[in-house]
């Protein structure tokens, strides 16, 4: 079976810091495009970072770029999200999901919680 498991979240102040992570198994991992979904309370889902199956070519959101970092070990079947220079609008729970070639996904991970307070 399919899962992706995120973890790293908490709670932390304006211009903090935290690493996401997120394990793969039950699929081809490294020959699937990769990204960061999150959804802050009362909104929709937002893509935040692609990354390419061989992690060579990223995007990110404008609402993160310059702040966020993903990567990925295609040994490990793990994804990271380095999260740098947190605001209180970054406050969503992240989820690790595939891209696929409809730009949607069709498995993601339980989330996890990030909440950028003071």
């Amino acid at each position: 079976a399919v899962q992706l498991v995120e973890s790293g979240g908490g709670l932390v102040q304006p211009g903090g810091s935290l690493r996401l992570s997120c394990v793969a198994s039950g699929f081809a991992f490294r020959t699937l495009r990769m990204g960061w979904i999150r959804q802050a309370p009362g909104k929709g889902l937002e893509w935040v970072s692609i990354i390419s199956a061989d992690g060579m070519s990223i995007w990110y959101a404008d609402s993160v770029k310059g702040r966020f970092t993903a990567s990925r070990d295609n040994t490990k079947n793990t994804l990271w999200l380095q999260l740098n220079n947190l605001k209180t609008e970054d406050t969503a729970m992240y989820y690790c999901a595939n891209r696929n070639n409809l730009g949607s996904f069709d498995w993601r991970g339980q989330g996890t919680q990030v909440t950028v307070s003071s």
